[in-house]
């Protein structure tokens, strides 16, 4: 099968597009034809050698895609041949094929494009469980989105809105902001050009936000802490920025708000069930138009170095996908 293969931890120039055997369909296991695949930023830092899981090299890239049931495994029940699907996978999705626990597939509805689905798994559920679960963010509240034109930053617009937020979205030019005023987003900040926290307390009314989604770290970090809303609760998604900021304690004691770290991973390992029920949510939702997967772009897996440096160099607007 064609696969895009690292056989070294380093730059994404180092890595080929090859052709490899086939994974073996064991016990327990479903023979996937993949369809697309997810690019997300642990990716490159897996690459890299710099993410906190590192797979055994050589290896296949990839945390996440869709595609078709081609085969069973011995034992699985709850799946057929032919059935649309969408994976999460430690490594695997940038592939033409992937042999995949079952428990790792979820079914995906006949309405939702290969390469929405693609998109959906982690940037989706990571932004629902952190507003669901970890901010139990209420309508009426204000939201404030960090790095809102990415991949989660766009998908927490979009949830934020369908939870009953207010929601602010921050990103660092006015062609992402665009993009994020058309997905619902109430308020924009561009933090390349505007005061961060003087921003947020103007839109606010000098209240502040209530929940603040940060997958962005850096200097973005404190300034938009500082105006958080008595009580508030900042979400640490990640740091695309590059720098893990070291933020001052006098500021949550003075504010009594809450610090709060967001690892849907473990998560949804720790809590299947719970998981399930958010997929399926998120389902309801897409169907009931609430929620649209942006996909930035659509690459061949041939021309994986674009698709790359279009999320290592943040110029992706949404979502970017891998195709075989």
């Amino acid at each position: 099968m064609k696969a895009l293969l690292c056989r070294e931890f380093g730059p994404e120039a180092n890595m080929k597009v090859e052709e490899i055997d086939t994974p073996e369909l064991k016990p327990g296991h479903v023979l996937v034809d993949v369809k697309a695949g997810g690019l997300n930023f642990p990716d490159l830092l897996c690459v890299r050698g710099q993410y906190q899981f590192k797979p055994e090299l050589p290896f296949v890239p990839g945390t996440e895609g869709a595609g078709v049931i081609r085969e069973l495994g011995e034992g699985v029940d709850g799946f057929a041949v032919g059935d649309r699907v969408m994976f999460n996978t430690p490594t695997g999705a940038f592939a033409a094929e992937a042999v995949l626990p079952a428990p790792a597939l979820t079914k995906i509805p006949d309405s939702m494009p290969f390469e929405a689905a693609a998109g959906l798994t982690i940037v989706y559920g990571t932004s629902y469980h952190a507003l669901k679960q970890r901010a139990e963010l209420k309508p009426g509240q204000t939201l404030l989105v960090l790095g809102a034109a990415g991949g989660v930053g766009l998908a927490t617009v979009e949830l934020g809105k369908a939870m009953g937020a207010k929601v602010i979205a921050a990103a660092s030019s006015d062609e992402k902001l665009a993009v994020c005023k058309e997905h619902g987003a109430d308020e924009l900040i561009n933090y390349s050009t505007e005061d961060l926290k003087a921003r947020i307390k103007e839109l606010t009314g000098g209240k502040g936000v209530d929940v603040i989604y940060d997958p962005v770290g850096g200097e973005y970090t404190e300034a938009a802490f500082r105006g958080i809303a008595f009580g508030g609760k900042h979400l640490v998604i990640g740091f695309a920025a590059g720098d893990i900021p070291k933020l001052p304690l006098n500021l949550p004691l003075l504010k009594v708000a809450s610090v709060v770290g967001v690892f849907w991973g473990a998560w949804a390992g720790a809590m299947p069930h719970e998981h399930r029920k958010n997929m399926q949510e998120l389902f309801d939702m897409f169907e009931a138009g609430k929620i649209k997967p942006y996909v930035a772009g659509t690459y061949k897996i041939e021309d994986f170095l674009d698709a790359f440096n279009s999320l290592s160099g943040r110029k992706a607007i949404g979502k970017v996908v891998l195709v075989p």
